[in-house]
């Protein structure tokens, strides 16, 4: 009798037995001992051994953050001899008395502890309303560069807005500039294939690379970890972040246009961008190179700071530190953002500072171009409006703007959303801003904006249909990862 088929149908059997059940048990453990909640932890373990093979596969895929082993050891390195220190509990705090209003002492000490850079005095701001505002001296930064120039977006569109872009970037090139354009991976696939920036930029002879692009083979699917941070910087002692990525959409004069925000800085925290840069151009293509030490003269009256946030750190610093600046708010805090997921942490200080009396406004689009982030926003409104907080709707066009607003003195701008995706997945550059005069403006936009919105309140939230109310609460199901 040959017992050999039997045998090799039964090796079969339990070795596909073993493996489902180990991919499982495996995935769960990671999870038990990794995951930062409970839920979380759960709902993984839960998925990892309902469903096998499938379970542990997706947990693979978006519940790793396999970045934060690899940024680990490749931060150290490409953050060499730029003068920042490692942020943590033990960082030395620095007397900023002289430089900042006592009321935000604290708050700059804190920074100080989440943040590898100091707070720099001597800068100037301009806020830039939409491309039309933005992109002429952005364009006009490239063509006057002589030495270098860094350039770091998310989305670099290849229509009307992106070719001149491109094209500027080409001649800086072309005249012996030291031109490096950093797109996200995931942020090229706005662009159709074969017009895709990175390729169009090798053409034109720029030094050009992707950040963490995902690829089949071999498998590296990081959908959720992106480098969201919007940059520019050149050797003529000027910088631009913001909101804003590069392409028609963000002329908001034309048809459909999006309304949002940039901001061009010149002084001492220019050197703290160029830094940011050279760091993800480091992490993204493995060559490092140090920052220049050209002379920055201090030029205008704002304190600045740059605070990275990313999956690189153990720590959710921008969280915190928005945490911490909503605690030390005496009588305003205005928030004006796109997509406003915020943590029970947020909830709770932005609940808190309702509940001291203070005014807490949060304006909204009425229209959103992510309708499933919006439905699932929605859901968690009614625990911030039961303690006081506004809501305001504005109305379109859509405004991708972000904007963080304390007492009118202090400030925090840059590329982050109040989402999980921003704070806890993304690679973002938010910029600290202490000064009166320059926040006083911002404070003035926000109200202007509430002038023409419309508040939401508490009756309309409840007023929804069940039809509606069922939508936005599944969605909020998926709130940690939209």
């Amino acid at each position: 009798m040959d017992i050999a088929p039997e045998l090799i149908s039964f090796v079969k059997f339990w070795a596909t037995v073993v493996l489902l059940a180990g991919s499982a048990i495996a995935a769960s453990v990671h999870a038990l001992l990794t995951r930062e909640t409970p839920s979380s932890a759960l709902g993984w373990i839960g998925v990892s051994m309902l469903f096998p093979p499938v379970g542990p596969l997706l947990y693979y895929m978006f519940g790793v953050n396999r970045v934060r082993i690899r940024a680990r050891r490749l931060d150290a390195a490409s953050r060499h001899g730029l003068g920042a220190h490692r942020p943590g509990a033990n960082a030395e705090l620095r007397d900023y008395s002289a430089m900042l209003d006592r009321r935000r002492l604290g708050l700059a000490g804190a920074g100080d502890r989440l943040s590898a850079w100091p707070v720099v005095p001597g800068n100037m701001v301009d806020v830039l309303h939409n491309g039309e505002q933005a992109y002429p001296p952005m364009l006009e930064a490239i063509e006057r560069a002589r030495r270098f120039v860094y350039l770091t977006t998310y989305i670099l569109e290849t229509n009307r807005v992106g070719k001149r872009f491109i094209a500027a970037l080409a001649r800086a090139a072309d005249r012996g500039v030291d031109v490096r354009v950093l797109v996200d991976g995931v942020g090229e696939y706005y662009a159709w294939p074969g017009r895709r920036p990175v390729r169009l930029l090798h053409k034109r002879g720029v030094a050009a690379a992707r950040f963490l692009p995902p690829r089949l083979f071999p498998p590296s699917l990081r959908i959720n970890l992106r480098n969201h941070r919007k940059i520019l910087v050149t050797d003529a002692g000027i910088a631009f972040t913001g909101g804003m990525n590069i392409g028609d959409r963000h002329m908001a004069s034309q048809p459909g246009g999006t309304e949002d925000m940039h901001f061009r800085f010149a002084g001492p925290i220019v050197r703290q961008l160029e830094a940011v840069f050279l760091s993800d151009w480091a992490f993204a293509t493995g060559k490092q190179t140090g920052i220049s030490r050209r002379h920055l003269p201090e030029i205008g009256q704002a304190a600045c700071r740059s605070v990275e946030n990313g999956p690189t750190r153990d720590t959710e610093r921008l969280a915190t530190l928005l945490q911490t600046a909503v605690s030390s708010a005496r009588h305003r805090i205005l928030i004006m953002t796109p997509y406003f997921l915020p943590g029970p942490g947020l909830v709770g200080a932005l609940q808190t500072a309702a509940l001291r009396g203070l005014d807490v406004s949060i304006v909204l689009p009425a229209k959103n171009n992510l309708p499933f982030v919006e439905w699932a926003s929605r859901h968690g409104l009614s625990e911030l409006m039961l303690r006081g907080v506004k809501i305001y709707y504005r109305p379109p066009p859509f405004a991708h703007t972000k904007l963080f607003v304390i007492d009118g003195d202090y400030a925090l701008v840059g590329s982050p959303n109040l989402d999980p995706r921003s704070l806890r997945l993304n690679f973002e550059l938010a910029i600290e801003i202490f000064d009166a005069a320059g926040v006083g403006r911002l404070a003035e936009h926000i109200d202007t904006t509430i002038e023409r919105s419309h508040v939401y309140t508490l009756k309309a939230l409840r007023r929804r249909r069940w039809p509606t109310r069922l939508r936005d609460s599944f969605f909020w199901l998926f709130s940690p990862y939209l």
